[in-house]
């Protein structure tokens, strides 16, 4: 038979309706390409598009941090790496 303790041991530890200390993820992000109306073409020669996938360091950006799906993050991939051994866009920063 459970004692007074017990009962304070399971009113400490919070019920479902308290929310501390509960980590809020944001909402995911949607892939611009395949959103947009009419679509976005993704060609190495567009080379302004192109640097807005690439950070300071010159790198690739992940899928988790634009919010592009599989397929055009490979497609972005491709386009950057083709454009890098044109001399479009740089290996590495400067």
């Amino acid at each position: 038979m459970p004692g007074p303790r017990d009962r304070d041991r399971d009113r400490d530890r919070g019920g479902r309706g308290e929310r501390k200390g509960s980590v809020r993820r944001p909402r995911r992000k949607h892939c611009q390409f395949c959103i947009a109306r009419p679509p976005i073409i993704i060609d190495y020669k567009n080379v302004t598009m192109l640097r807005q996938y690439m950070d300071d360091r010159a790198r690739i950006r992940k899928a988790r941090q634009t919010g592009t799906c599989r397929r055009h993050q490979n497609r972005l991939a491709t386009a950057i790496k083709r454009a890098r051994e044109i001399a479009l866009l740089p290996y590495v920063a400067d």
